[in-house]
């Protein structure tokens, strides 16, 4: 969540200046919805709609009943339900479903009507469920020369269910890095070779594998290309539990743009960023699940906190101020807050009045305890800041390793991934936090990805060190040869992530999403750009796609 900012990529020194100097010039444009989501001052859904969801949804549960497991249907079924972002309505079904299939799965894999997209289509579908199978599976599509076979080419949707399956994989599964290669470069060129529908599948898989899809978008994408061949039943559920949902969010964001505004913060820190709605879109990525209404509304203003302490450490503050804002939050205590210079003096009360709601809220339901555990990552994070910022200040370039060791806190995602878990309710246990808050394996992947996207769409405008300077320096390599290492480095990382995801009996497969969800957005808003800070662009439309535009519905 690094600024970008306009202005050199050399070391900012402030050695012999003073605080009007060491005080850096930024442009940022302002909010660019203003106050627009506080007109969704309710989100009162219409009994007859609420009615003809319930009739719909008894209706998918009994298509899901009805097909036989493990047929070809059902595994289109299961598949279509969760892209149209309704999976979460049948969980059990889906479970139960996927956990016989998976106990079959060698008797099923022996028959040899198995085409490529039943067999790829499967894989995906157990291995997103957390469900270990084999890759050798896909041998079976390798000629005697161990290529996959010429033949697999022109059968666009098996070559499709393929390279979808081939994101799921993890380290030391050659065959699915063989997969990915072959399916990317020969859908690349059968794109216009197919129908517009089938076309639009495969520009937007390439463009966006499912593995890394976040499903509120995924959802409108795919509405479009299942009501051209899939159930009509299913797809009018879909829709009308796309507009339901989008209501309860409008009206959350509508709650939490008050909340905002009644800081004015545009007035008391106008340096730093303006970015509500677009917080609150992050958040949603993360979980967009009506049950989930509480953990949006801690995360997002949490967030939001915390995208202004990454500006006043990267924009504003002077070393000494910074050193003193450190040590009130090591404190975490109001009274800190005398010490400090007066326009951090009424956000560091700000931010301290945000977990003690947040803290009672828990309260409410028995859970105050998790609140410690974010509290005790934000302190981890500033102090990562603060590192920082004495480098930046003392013009130091450090290491690679001594950068990344400070950096991977710093990205913030250490601390995200164990606050998305406090208002989650029953399903989180003290041990989940515990092992969430010790960094694993899924964690420490997540914030690489988020920390080395972030400073190669940052490099040549953050005022910071990034990782690229260090590598440059360190390794006298230009910035293209870093820039491939650390690409590589992000896919290694995404098979760090599916590979804790895979029979993972530390924590439920919902809290692992959380991390993954994360990443995914990461991946969406840094993929070329850093589309956080400069939100006029293609954050925009994702905004507006999954929270003004509704699903048309026809008559």
């Amino acid at each position: 969540m690094d600024i970008q900012i306009h202005a050199s990529a050399a070391p900012f020194s402030t050695k012999n200046t003073s605080i009007q100097d060491t005080r850096r010039s930024v442009t940022y444009h302002p909010t660019i919805w203003g106050d627009y989501f506080l007109a969704y001052t309710s989100n009162d859904i219409l009994a007859h709609e609420e009615q003809e969801r319930q009739r719909l949804k008894e209706e998918v549960k009994k298509l899901l009943a009805a097909a036989p497991d493990d047929s070809l249907y059902k595994l289109d079924l299961i598949n279509a339900i969760q892209h149209l972002g309704v999976g979460y309505h049948f969980e059990k079904e889906i479970e139960k479903s996927l956990k016989h299939i998976y106990e079959t799965y060698h008797e099923s894999h022996n028959k040899q009507n198995n085409d490529v997209h039943t067999v790829a289509l499967r894989f995906r579908l157990l291995r997103q469920q957390g469900y270990y199978v084999p890759c050798d599976v896909f041998n079976k599509f390798k000629d005697c020369q161990g290529k996959f076979e010429d033949s697999l080419i022109s059968d666009v949707p098996g070559l499709l269910s393929l390279y979808e399956a081939a994101h799921f994989g993890a380290h030391g599964e050659e065959i699915l890095e063989e997969a990915l290669k072959f399916s990317t470069s020969h859908l690349g060129s059968m794109i216009h070779q197919v129908s517009n529908s089938l076309s639009r599948q495969v520009s937007d898989a390439l463009e966006m594998p499912i593995q890394k899809t976040l499903t509120r978008l995924g959802v409108k994408k795919f509405l479009s290309i299942y009501q051209e061949s899939g159930e009509d039943m299913l797809l009018n559920f879909a829709k009308l539990d796309f507009n339901i949902v989008q209501k309860m969010h409008q009206k959350e964001l509508s709650d939490v743009t008050r909340w905002w505004k009644a800081l004015e913060f545009g007035k008391i820190l106008p340096f730093a960023r303006d970015r509500m709605v677009e917080c609150y879109f992050w958040i949603l990525c993360v979980y967009f699940e009506p049950e989930y209404s509480l953990a949006r509304k801690i995360l997002t203003k949490i967030i939001a906190m915390v995208s202004i302490i990454d500006d006043i450490y990267d924009v504003y503050g002077t070393l000494d101020e910074l050193k003193l804002f450190t040590d009130a939050i090591e404190m975490w205590d109001f009274s800190a807050g005398d010490q400090l210079p007066s326009y951090m003096q009424y956000f560091y009360k700000s931010l301290l009045d945000v977990y003690l709601e947040a803290e009672k809220d828990l309260g409410k339901i028995g859970k105050s305890y998790r609140v410690h555990y974010s509290i005790d990552e934000m302190k981890k994070l500033v102090r990562a800041y603060f590192e920082e910022a004495k480098w930046t200040y003392n013009g130091y370039t450090p290491t690679l390793e001594e950068y990344m060791k400070v950096a991977l806190v710093s990205s913030a995602y250490m601390m995200l991934s164990t606050t998305s878990l406090i208002g989650m309710g029953e399903l989180v246990t003290k041990e989940a936090f515990d092992w969430i808050s010790s960094e694993p394996l899924s964690v420490r992947a997540s914030s690489i990805i988020c920390r080395l996207m972030d400073d190669m769409v940052g490099h040549g405008f953050e005022q910071k060190i990034t990782a690229v300077e260090c590598y440059i320096k360190e390794k006298g390599a230009s910035k293209e040869d870093a820039f491939a290492v650390f690409q590589m480095q992000v896919m290694n990382a995404w098979k760090d992530i599916n590979q804790e995801c895979l029979n993972s009996d530390a924590v439920p497969m919902a809290v692992l999403l959380r991390v993954v969800n994360l990443t995914r957005v990461i991946n969406l808003l840094y993929k070329d750009s850093d589309g956080y800070t400069n939100s006029k662009t293609k954050l925009k439309d994702f905004i507006m796609s999954i929270l003004i535009q509704p699903a048309t519905i026809s008559n």
